[in-house]
């Protein structure tokens, strides 16, 4: 009875030690810049679909047996390089408006998970492409000095002219694709043509440097995406294979290392119990993670930097902090968090695109019950949350209190996972009209609007 109940505690400190990693990332995004990053499940995600890579890379090599090292660094560089890009490209523009935020981050959630069941080679290349087009137009003619003006007016008016007509064509085109007529085709064309030209001509005076950069931004835009479909199309039709989906909707497994496989055997008194070696190194691996993540936060320049951010702002600003790469290194770090764990979930079933959205409500649970911003809360609830999930679901009250009918027959109405999570879900609503602020309540002032 005892040794069922003794699993059920080692296999719920596996799940909280995941639940950690990632609400880790969660709570220090949350506690300095207030943003809720709806988009940190798939972050996870990623994570997991990166170790499948680096395992497959190293599948028939002597280093396989090894491959969840490279593949932990990989994950955490992999995803905190992606949340430097969501912060830097997404999340920068809607610091002090959370209701844009969540929205936002959503959206990328759902970009997300479409995106690792589409991606193939024909996707890569077109995507390279449009990068490559889009990104060096940009960056050409910011390297351009403007300061003729008799050049400058002459490249406005070529710029111009050269929009206009490029839309012109657009609009005749997308109208006789849908309505199958060629003359509404050179009619419309011609229409627009007039009606953007008049428009420039009314603009003439207003024109800067501003406006052609707004105007060239356009046409790099239109140039990059019609290019790379047209490459992409050719290149799915040359190479057939190219068109297949790396991952598609179906699970990808990841293999434990044969060192990771088996068990640990405890002897308590009369009771037998085991730490499967998987389960073991997922708590190590949490250990880890938080004793990194404890030394840079006290230890070094830039997590003294995080703390006070996190606490004034304001005040940090003025003492010349740089506010903005601060708010860029912490999303990056806690997205790097999530990609270790990730990682870690992995070691635990089945990769696929839903893999985020079985954690991500949890990992809110524990950085809300643990106190917004604080990290020894999240420790604490994450284990916590971890192990009572995991001992409700896995029926091993049912037996222990097996004597009393009553409580026995409450615990086995609860003994699945999805009811056991129900349970716990209805302890924290009465546990937070208790303690709304959570375990460990934030003093002071911590986000800035």
């Amino acid at each position: 009875m005892f040794s069922g109940l003794l699993d059920a505690i080692f296999g719920g400190l596996s799940n909280g030690s995941v639940l950690l990693l990632a609400a880790l990332g969660l709570a220090i995004v949350f506690g300095l810049m207030g943003v809720i990053n709806m988009a940190h499940g798939e972050l996870m995600m990623l994570g997991a679909y990166t170790t499948v890579v680096v395992q497959n890379a190293l599948k028939g090599t002597p280093l396989f047996d090894f491959y969840i090292f490279p593949a932990i660094l990989a994950a955490f560089i992999v995803t905190a390089l992606f949340g430097l890009v969501l912060e830097r490209g997404v999340v920068r523009f809607l610091y002090g408006r959370p209701l844009e935020t969540l929205l936002a981050t959503w959206g990328v959630s759902l970009i997300l998970q479409q995106f690792v069941r589409s991606v193939s080679w024909q996707f890569v290349i077109g995507i390279g492409v449009f990068c490559a087009v889009f990104f060096g137009i940009q960056l050409l003619f910011s390297k351009t000095p403007l300061s003729d003006r008799m050049l400058q007016n002459r490249l406005l008016s070529i710029g111009a002219l050269g929009l206009d007509a490029l839309l012109s064509a657009a609009a005749a085109f997308v109208v006789t694709q849908l309505t199958g007529v060629l003359g509404l085709q050179i009619l419309l064309a011609i229409g627009v043509l007039v009606l953007l030209g008049y428009r420039s001509w009314k603009s003439l005076p207003q024109r800067n440097e501003d406006w052609i950069g707004e105007r060239l931004s356009r046409i790099a835009f239109i140039a990059a995406a019609a290019l790379a479909w047209n490459i992409s199309d050719y290149w799915g039709k040359v190479q057939t294979t190219w068109v297949r989906p790396w991952f598609g909707n179906q699970g990808q497994n990841v293999t434990a290392p044969t060192w990771l496989r088996g068990r640990w055997d405890i002897q308590i008194g009369d009771i037998q119990s085991g730490l499967p070696y998987r389960d073991a190194f997922i708590i190590v691996l949490s250990l880890a993670a938080l004793t990194a993540v404890y030394l840079f936060l006290n230890k070094t320049d830039w997590g003294l930097r995080i703390r006070s951010v996190t606490q004034n702002r304001g005040m940090s600003a003025c003492l010349g902090i740089p506010t903005e790469r601060v708010d860029a290194l912490t999303f990056a770090l806690g997205s790097g968090l999530a990609g270790i764990a990730g990682c870690a979930v992995s070691l635990l079933g089945s990769v696929s695109a839903n893999t985020g959205q079985t954690y991500i409500v949890d990992t809110f649970m524990v950085v809300v019950v643990g106190g917004v911003g604080k990290l020894v809360g999240s420790i604490v609830a994450a284990l916590v949350l971890g192990v009572s999930n995991y001992i409700i679901g896995s029926g091993s009250l049912v037996t222990l209190f097996k004597p009393i009918a009553p409580v026995s027959g409450f615990f086995e109405f609860f003994s699945t996972i999805s009811m056991a999570k129900v349970l716990v879900f209805a302890l924290i609503i009465v546990f937070l009209q208790i303690r709304p602020a959570g375990l460990f309540p934030q003093k002071g002032r911590t986000v800035d609007a």
